[in-house]
């Protein structure tokens, strides 16, 4: 009795708050107001093109297709030549990349070292940054209120 007494009030207590009516999720997917007037615009403006660029992809993979099949024979005649080609000149290119690669590594490692000798240390943290720029900041003023105390006293003697 006591259960079916609980099982009655959670059904009563749901239906309050709008828990279990139907159709109720669907509502909340939608929006509220209809689209602006820029977003008409840019749908406007934006369908178009993309229709045109998704054509110009098709037929650029169509292009794509037709020539490497008409290209297909001719690698399997010259193959013997092309493959050490193909193989020299990725090394080549691995071997500039690489080359590169070590170079750039190199030099950023010896100007760390150069601005770690001359002690020019980059702030290990965005609040150390932001109070060196407050203590900065804090002398200027204090060096232009003593400038324009100054200036004020000079003209004040010279009156």
């Amino acid at each position: 009795m006591a259960e079916h007494q609980t099982h009655h009030q959670m059904q009563q207590h749901g239906m309050q708050h709008g828990q279990h009516q139907p159709g109720g999720t669907m509502k909340s997917l939608l929006p509220e107001k209809g689209p602006t007037t820029s977003q008409v615009v840019a749908v406007v403006t934006l369908f178009p093109v993309g229709g045109i660029l998704l054509t110009l992809a098709g037929l650029i993979l169509t292009g794509t297709i037709i020539g490497l099949a008409v290209a297909t024979p001719l690698f399997v005649i010259f193959s013997p030549v092309l493959v050490p080609a193909a193989i020299t000149i990725g090394l080549a290119v691995m071997g500039f990349l690489t080359s590169g690669a070590f170079g750039l590594t190199a030099l950023s490692s010896l100007s760390w070292i150069i601005n770690y000798i001359r002690g020019a240390r980059v702030p290990e943290t965005l609040d150390q940054a932001r109070r060196r720029m407050q203590e900065s900041a804090g002398q200027m003023t204090q060096q232009v209120g003593q400038k324009t105390k100054d200036v004020g006293q000079t003209i004040q003697q010279k009156a």
